[in-house]
Order: C-alpha cells, then sequence, then structure tokens
C-alpha cells in the first residue's frame, strides 16, 4: 500500500525528533567526559611583582585581593591596600621562573588605585558598623562587575553584594548598585568570580560563577566553598538576579567534621579566595589555604609550651601559632590548597539530584609557591584565568617589601589524558 503525504508525516517527525536529540545530546556527552585536572596538570611558569606606591593609598601592600583577568587589555584587576579597598588595574609583564626576587619583572600600572564603587561599598550593610570588602571584579561583556562583603556581620543583616560600572576606573557617575543577586545569605556570592566555559554553560544555565566561603559568623556563612551559576547581564535589571547554587554548605551542612575540628577540607582556619572553571576540562577548581595542625580558638602565641593553657589576659586558650599571633582561629601550620570539584556534580545539583552540600571533591591538594616561608599564614588573595593561554594567575599576600603581593602564573596542561579519579576524596 502506497503511503500517502500525510502518513509519512508521523515517521518524519520521529526523524526530526532523534536528529535533535543527536545533536543537542553530543556536545553534554563531551563535556561530561572531558578531563579531571590533577595536580599534575598544572604547571608553574613563574611570577611577577606588582609596582609600589608612596603611599598607603596608592600601594598593594596588606592587599592583592580580588585578582581578576581581564581579556581587554591582557591585564589584571586587583584591589590595593587592605585599609582603603581600591581597585586597580596593572600589566602583565614577562613571566620570569626563578627564586630570587630581583630577577622578577615588575607590571606597569594601567589604571591607579581609585574606588571602584564610588563610595558605595559601605551600603552593602549601612546598619552594620564594620568594614566591608571588595570579593573581587570580573570582566564580562565589556562591564566590570565587583562583589562586596561584609567582614563581620554579626547581625546576618546584608542583602545586597554586587555592582556594575565601566571598565575605566576614572569614569564617575555611572557605577550601578548593590544589587542582590541569589536568594541566599549574600556570603554565598559575594567573594571570587569566574566565567564558565562555553561548552558548559547552556548545561549550567549562566555564563557565569560567583561565591565565597569562611567569612566570619559561621552560621550564616557556606562551611566549605559555594559557588551559584548566574548571568552578570542580569545583575541590576532583575531583582534579585537569578543565581542557581551548585555547591555550598549551609552551617551545620559544612564540608568535613565541621569548624572546630582538625581535618582536611575545612576548619575555622580556611580561607578560600579564587575559582577557575579551566576550559576544555571538567574540574572546577577553588584556591585558598587551610590549617593542618591542631585547631584552636584563643590567643596566639609563639611560645609552644603555653599551648592549651590559659591567656590570664582574657581568660581564652592559648593557640601556638608562629604565623598569626591574634585572637581568633588557628591551625598551624598553614598551606595552600586547592579543592577540585567535578563540574557533573555541580550539574547534579543544578538538576535538583543532589542537594548543594551532598557533593565533595574529588581531590585536594596542597601546593608550594616560590618565596613562602614555613611559617607564614599562606594567604591567597584571588585568582584570575586567561582561557586564551591557559594561565591561572594566583595573589601571594604579603611575601614581597612591606608585605606587597607577588603573582604567580599556573598553566593548565593543554594535552590532558586524566583517568576518572577514585570516588574517595584524595589529599595530596
Amino acid at each position: 500500500m502506497r503511503r500517502t503525504p500525510q502518513s509519512r508525516e508521523p515517521a518524519l517527525a520521529i526523524g526530526l525528533v532523534l536528529i535533535c536529540v543527536v545533536l543537542f545530546a553530543e556536545p553534554v556527552a563531551a563535556q561530561s567526559t572531558a578531563p579531571l585536572l590533577q595536580k599534575a596538570n598544572l604547571i608553574y611558569q613563574g611570577a611577577f611583582r606588582v609596582p609600589e606606591g608612596t603611599t598607603t593609598q596608592t600601594e598593594f601592600d596588606y592587599g592583592g585581593t580580588a585578582l581578576a583577568y581581564n581579556p581587554v587589555n591582557s591585564s589584571l584587576y586587583m584591589t590595593g591596600h587592605d585599609w582603603y579597598q581600591l581597585s586597580a588595574e596593572i600589566s602583565i609583564p614577562a613571566i620570569v621562573n626563578s627564586t630570587n626576587l630581583s630577577d622578577l619583572a615588575t607590571a606597569v600600572l594601567l589604571q591607579p588605585l581609585a574606588d571602584a564603587t564610588e563610595g558605595k561599598l559601605n551600603s552593602i550593610n549601612p546598619s552594620d558598623p564594620n568594614s566591608k570588602k571588595i570579593g573581587d571584579h570580573l570582566v564580562y561583556n565589556g562591564k566590570l562587575y565587583v562583589s562586596a562583603y561584609s567582614y563581620y556581620d554579626g547581625s546576618g543583616t546584608q542583602t545586597v553584594s554586587h555592582f556594575v560600572r565601566p571598565l575605566n576606573l576614572s569614569t564617575t557617575g555611572q557605577v550601578l548598585g548593590p544589587f542582590q543577586v541569589g536568594t541566599q545569605y549574600p556570603g554565598f556570592v559575594s567573594g571570587y568570580m569566574t566565567l564558565v566555559p562555553p561548552e558548559w554553560q547552556t548545561a549550567l544555565g549562566g555564563p557565569a560563577l560567583t561565591g565565597g566561603c569562611c567569612h566570619a559568623i559561621t552560621s550564616i556563612q557556606s562551611n566549605g566553598p559555594a559557588a551559584s551559576v548566574f548571568d552578570p547581564a542580569r545583575v541590576g535589571s532583575t531583582n534579585p538576579a537569578p543565581a542557581t547554587p551548585v555547591v555550598g554548605y549551609p552551617y551545620p551542612q559544612s564540608l568535613g567534621p565541621g569548624w572546630g575540628t582538625t581535618n582536611s577540607l575545612y576548619n575555622g582556619s580556611t580561607q578560600i579566595t579564587g575559582i577557575v572553571f579551566p576550559q576544555g576540562t571538567r574540574s572546577v577548581l577553588f584556591f585558598g589555604r587551610h590549617g593542618t595542625g591542631p585547631f584552636c580558638y584563643g590567643s596566639g602565641t609563639t611560645d609552644q609550651s603555653l599551648a592549651g593553657t590559659t591567656n590570664p589576659a582574657n581568660g581564652d586558650p592559648w593557640c601556638y601559632d608562629l604565623a598569626d599571633q591574634s585572637k581568633g582561629t588557628h591551625a598551624f601550620p598553614y598551606v595552600y590548597q586547592v579543592w577540585a570539584y567535578d563540574a557533573n556534580d555541580l550539574l547534579a545539583v543544578k538538576n535538583g539530584s543532589k542537594a548543594q552540600y551532598q557533593i565533595q571533591p574529588y581531590a585536594t591538594w596542597n601546593f608550594n609557591l616560590p618565596f613562602e616561608n614555613a611559617n607564614d599564614p599562606h594567604l591567597l588573595g584571588g585568582t584570575g584565568y586567561d582561557p586564551q593561554t591557559n594561565n591561572i594567575y594566583l595573589a601571594q599576600r604579603c611575601e614581597d617589601t612591606n608585605c606587597g603581593p607577588i603573582i604567580h602564573v599556573l598553566r593548565v596542561n593543554g594535552s590532558l589524558s586524566v583517568p576518572s579519579p577514585p570516588t574517595s576524596v584524595q589529599v595530596k
């Protein structure tokens, strides 16, 4: 029996559906089987120094935070001295691999330190009398996005966190914000930011990640690395700007056994200040520092014989710490650390099959940088990533003259052939 044109329509429709399934399934399969990075895939390239200023308001001493790559100028945005939270743009000079500080090239100041928020930083939480900090910078579609957080939000009153402005820091009157991003407490989104590789943007539902970790007041912060997918272009146009959590650890669901414990994943000494999602991989890497020694909350001391005894001045325990003698959290010695997550796990959270606190890093590893001292606090100021060169830029705080930062460069190995990791967390 000969089919009429109408009788061929169901078969044609089924054929078109099958073609669409194949076409749209291939990128998903490709990204889901992309390699997972391991420690050996990050190859140290060298470092460079940052320009010196003449006053605290024109220098990067005690700063070097909120590092971000600017593809427009092949440069870096970075925050200066901790007191002022001013932003600047610096060049990327020749990268020199040397343990001699004087061998390193020095970046050129492309844009001097300026207030990227134009006096609006305190407006992220005006009722809070404590200091406010720049969380990160992100260059996206010709604009500069700036995140910010309350350093000690004892009342939990912060609700907004992101600003939008021109890339030119001298342009005035065009700062917009602060705006709310997502519906979680801002500590989950008000820190580090990075772009999502193009091959992952459709699956994850957005072009960028914004996150945060480890700030004061544990009960309202993420107790481990947090990140949410968002579209920077919607910051300020939709209130709040949609943000989908893909990893995060709201109290009491911490990563690892908890804030007041000694472990390899997270405790009160952990600081996570950078995130990178390298193209061609399914690895989301969080960079920071972690205390590996006995956890202690109290007064720091360099006298090991006092450890565990009571400080008569305040009744707190003495905590042995050669890097930090202040009152607070201690777990000396400290190390630079990477928390590596499988993007497939983040995708599972986005799709609702897992809760954000249920996923674990597939690996963590410690690493060394030139110019560090074993007794240093091991502070990182943030990360920037250049997808064209596969370079990751790390700000090592307080290691140059007068506690200035040094910028180090790691390159993601271009020929990746990495086996699937074991199911248990590996600490190297």
